[in-house]
């Protein structure tokens, strides 16, 4: 009987997994947002060379997420983690007015692969405790965010430092996981 329980038990109380990617330029903030999410906590961290990646357990997900590096040098690179991807993290530095352009370049760039053409995508303008941070809304213009019609996604407002916001955002994408209806999330604003 003991044995019945554990398999149902196991059966339906299972977690979910996806395989998440975290890209943006370099400083937008990537690092910060995926310890404080796995340890609570701000760690210090060093511009990434390569890659980070953790496991993040939220509600009944376990979030498999990769965190590459944003330098320009290795930008060419991010296509290699773009297999099985689920969901796309694209992280903005909401302060950085300079290169707000060069970011939506970017993220046109890798929406255009066809690996990631089921990803669902979830912007997080990061940095909204900065003084001079550009509002929500205007990162999602100047991302052109709404010219992606045939794409579920969504942006989120964030502090990664405060942590205010990011499990928003994960909030979200367990909400778009394959296992949920995800039709109804589309576009969401």
């Amino acid at each position: 009987m003991g044995t019945i329980i554990s398999r149902l038990a196991k059966r339906f109380l299972s977690k979910s997994k996806v395989r998440v990617l975290m890209v943006g330029l370099d400083d937008s903030g990537k690092t910060t947002i995926l310890y404080k999410l796995k340890l609570g906590e701000i760690v210090t961290t060093i511009p990434t060379i390569g890659f980070n990646v953790e496991i993040v357990e939220y509600k009944n997900i376990s979030f498999s997420i990769w965190d590459v590096g944003g330098q320009q040098k290795i930008r060419p690179l991010w296509r290699h983690y773009f297999q099985k991807v689920e969901g796309l993290i694209f992280v903005s530095d909401s302060s950085d007015r300079e290169r707000i352009s060069e970011a939506r370049n970017e993220l046109h760039r890798i929406l255009g692969d066809d690996e990631l053409k089921d990803a669902t995508l979830l912007v997080f303008a990061n940095k909204q405790d900065s003084t001079n941070a550009m509002h929500v809304n205007e990162i999602a213009d100047k991302l052109g965010l709404h010219a992606l019609s045939q794409r579920r996604w969504y942006r989120q407002s964030c502090s990664a430092t405060l942590g205010n916001g990011l499990y928003e955002g994960l909030n979200w994408l367990s909400q778009t996981n394959p296992h949920f209806d995800a039709r109804k999330y589309r576009h969401i604003n």
